[in-house]
């Protein structure tokens, strides 16, 4: 008898209907990160499929990176990674709570500090004027996923440190508190070692990698408003985003 998830004569096949079931179970913790999956003889049986259509969905979810093979020891669980797409300019938590995650930020320091070359260049600010530095832990399902360094001219730091950052995204701050309508971001993505405070913030490894994200935020005018440097624990998080073909144009044809 085959499983109430899995409808024989639906369009989807059944390999996928097995792929998603199972899916849809790794992410609401019926199978356990790091726990051990059904072998493949008790999946055949619990949805009365072959073991192909088995290991058509076992190896999909394997590529999705929701589970992973120990040889000998059969296919566990792994980790999901919480993720956001860059396709579109939206503050960590506007982006996690639309995917049911509880987000829940610590801030660590709120204080006034004179721009360096690097900051001053950056915000379009004389070298020594003052900014607004804020550091925040962004955690997920309580956490620690994120280390969040953000530097703003001082007039508008003064709003953010009146606001509630401990649950509120500094965008919809800016925008909804400030009244400045945010344009584009300028971001650059690599990866580095953990320091001490990245340790201390993230509960990670002395150097352990860490995904880091520069952003550099404007406003709809075009003026750099938002620098910011986000640390990502590598175990637990990923960027993602779509890129299209673009066919390369034919040449002209040269008129005889």
């Amino acid at each position: 008898m085959t499983s109430p998830n899995v409808v024989p004569l639906s369009a989807a096949p059944l390999y996928v209907q097995i792929k998603d079931t199972l899916r849809a179970r790794i992410l609401d913790g019926t199978y356990a990160p790091h726990s051990r999956m059904p072998s493949e003889h008790e999946l055949c049986a619990m949805f009365d499929v072959s073991r192909i259509t088995v290991r058509q969905a076992l190896g999909d979810l394997q590529k999705e990176g929701l589970l992973f093979k120990l040889h000998g020891k059969g296919t566990f669980v792994s980790k999901p990674k919480a993720f956001q797409n860059v396709t579109s300019l939206q503050g960590f938590a506007e982006a996690m709570s639309s995917m049911g995650y509880e987000i829940v930020n610590q801030v660590r320091s709120l204080r006034t500090v004179k721009a360096n070359r690097h900051l001053a260049t950056k915000l379009n600010v004389p070298e020594g004027a003052a900014l607004v530095e804020i550091h925040r832990v962004r955690l997920l399902n309580r956490e620690p996923v994120s280390l969040e360094q953000t530097w703003v001219p001082e007039a508008l730091g003064k709003r953010l440190a009146s606001a509630d950052l401990a649950t509120r995204d500094i965008f919809l701050v800016l925008e909804n508190d400030c009244g400045i309508p945010l344009g584009h971001a300028d971001v650059s993505i690599d990866a580095i070692l953990a320091d001490d405070e990245i340790v201390d913030a993230l509960h990670v490894e002395e150097s352990s990698p860490v995904l880091r994200i520069e952003r550099l935020t404007h406003d709809a005018s075009g003026a750099p408003i938002d620098y910011e440097t986000l640390y990502f624990r590598g175990d637990a998080f990923q960027y993602r985003l779509r890129i299209d073909r673009q066919m390369p144009r034919k040449p002209a044809r040269k008129q005889r």
